[in-house]
């Protein structure tokens, strides 16, 4: 293998001096080039964007997946993966496992038997629970984590290269001043030297011979500090500029925490929703093993529709003394009225009882409260129909 030996040489001596000139600056017995202060503003500003990304970033991660092994052995193999340029697997979530167990111990004891059928609602419920924690995991880590780690693999990168040479173009301009300032102190020390005076003519000859040469070196020196100040302007314009894209980085991460954001809410939603779903069943059952014209086992889940949108906000618990739940028809409430507004309904909704007004997607009613009612719900009208429904279905219009 060939090596430039002079070239080697050379860079070897300018990391030599540059390392001189840091050494000395730090122990005080160098000047050192003060940058723009508007450089100094922005470059503080890379600074703090860089390290409370990476605290967010490191804490989201934790967030979403809390088992630090399960964190590692993830970002290894996703490392891994986009190295091969291959998409990486879902994987199963500890919701989806848990009701995995339900469903197969069910049916070792017995689809049919109570414990069993429980075993069956649960685990469905757990499995749909999974199912909107995967999503929620893949969708942050599209919209979120994503961005914020092509910013610190990427952006900081280059911003880190570029203010690490203009640091080195700051090392040369100053090395470049103190050598001209050195060139000049021996030329003014040589002109003012005894050797100088006519009286003494062969050491005249010799002293102006020397005179030469200092002011070569003097202008040698000036040249090389205009060619290093001409650099370090130059690499000072770049860094700005990319320091500058620090405010498009903000923009662009401020998108990305909206985005995570409304992707907590759809999960949490989600959660909410299949949580108060699978009470509204399992109190079912309750009622229905209270009951002795009835089944006791509890519905299966698996064939019930079942929407994905948000959560119903309350729960109607049947009272287990009387066969059936004893429910006040919005007719009969005469309560003041307040606030009166129009909704637009996101969900289809089914009544669970007459106080309740089903609901389709997309149509517009009349919604308002009444003292004493429960935050969740409102009373929706359409037309001669009334009844209650839940807020969460519901856009609330000016």
């Amino acid at each position: 293998m060939d090596f430039n030996v002079k070239k080697l040489a050379s860079d070897a001596g300018v990391f030599f001096t540059r390392a001189v000139q840091f050494t000395e600056e730090k122990l005080g017995q160098a000047e050192k080039t003060e940058l723009d202060p508007h450089l100094e503003n922005l470059i503080a500003r890379a600074d703090c964007t860089k390290n409370w990304t990476e605290k967010i970033l490191r804490q989201t991660e934790v967030l979403l997946q809390p088992n630090p092994i399960d964190h590692t052995g993830a970002r290894i193999e996703e490392f891994i993966y986009d190295k091969l340029e291959k998409k990486l697997p879902s994987r199963t979530t500890n919701a989806e496992l848990l009701g995995q167990y339900m469903l197969d111990a069910a049916n070792e004891f017995g689809s049919g038997t109570p414990y069993g059928s429980t075993l069956i609602t649960v685990g469905e419920y757990q499995k749909r629970l999974g199912t909107a924690e995967r999503e929620f995991l893949q969708t942050s880590a599209t919209t979120f984590l994503t961005p914020l780690r092509n910013f610190l693999e990427g952006d900081w990168r280059t911003i880190s290269k570029e203010r690490r040479l203009l640091e080195n173009r700051r090392l040369d301009l100053d090395i470049g001043k103190a050598r001209l300032k050195k060139a000049k102190q021996a030329e003014a020390k040589a002109a003012a030297a005894p050797d100088f005076q006519e009286t003494r003519p062969r050491n005249y000859v010799l002293s102006a011979s020397a005179s030469a040469l200092l002011s070569e070196e003097v202008d040698k020196a000036e040249h090389e500090l205009r060619v290093a100040q001409t650099e370090f302007d130059r690499q000072a314009e770049v860094t700005r500029l990319l320091l500058e894209g620090i405010s498009s980085t903000h923009l662009n991460h401020q998108r990305c925490l909206q985005d995570f954001a409304e992707a907590q809410a759809t999960y949490y939603a989600q959660c909410h929703h299949f949580m108060h779903e699978l009470q509204r069943e399992l109190n079912r059952c309750a009622n229905a093993v209270s009951t002795p014209h009835q089944s006791a086992t509890c519905p299966n889940p698996v064939s019930a529709a079942f929407p994905s949108g948000p959560p119903s906000p309350g729960t109607i618990v049947p009272n287990s003394a009387s066969n059936k739940p004893k429910t006040l028809s919005m007719e009969q409430t005469q309560l003041p009225i307040t606030g009166t507004r129009k909704a637009k309904v996101l969900y289809d909704y089914d009544a669970h009882d007459s106080s309740e007004l089903s609901l389709l997607a997309d149509e517009l009613i009349t919604v308002y409260t009444v003292p004493g009612m429960d935050p969740d719900w409102l009373v929706g009208e359409r037309g001669n129909e009334k009844g209650k429904v839940p807020v969460t279905y519901l856009e609330l219009l000016s």
